[in-house]
């Protein structure tokens, strides 16, 4: 199974230097026991650009579809063998990363 875990992050919060050797342990965990697809840091929803091109109508909004203080700041797209193994990466994911995470299956 696979599964996307968002990372919750806030504003004015940047990991420190022992969340980053924390994550990076995290990878390097999750690389060797066969879990690691791919996992990246992304930039916050101000950032963002919402497009819309359904019937070529050439929609350009600029920032995120969400407001919220809140935000995804990063993910980890993982493979576990159950949903249980899913829920446990996550947990581990949210204390090496110090932050809240979502959890969510793909769709088969």
């Amino acid at each position: 199974m696979r599964f996307i875990i968002f990372v919750i992050d806030g504003p004015n919060n940047p990991a420190n230097s022992d969340e980053m050797a924390e994550i990076d342990a995290f990878n390097e965990k999750l690389q060797k026991n066969g879990h690691w697809i791919t996992a990246a840091g992304i930039q916050p929803g101000s950032q963002a650009t919402v497009i819309d091109n359904r019937d070529s109508k050439g929609e350009v909004t600029p920032g995120s579809l969400f407001d919220a203080p809140e935000f995804y700041s990063g993910f980890w797209i993982i493979e576990a063998d159950s949903p249980e193994v899913g829920h446990q990466l996550a947990m581990e994911g949210s204390l090496a990363c110090n932050r809240k995470v979502e959890l969510r299956p793909y769709i088969r």
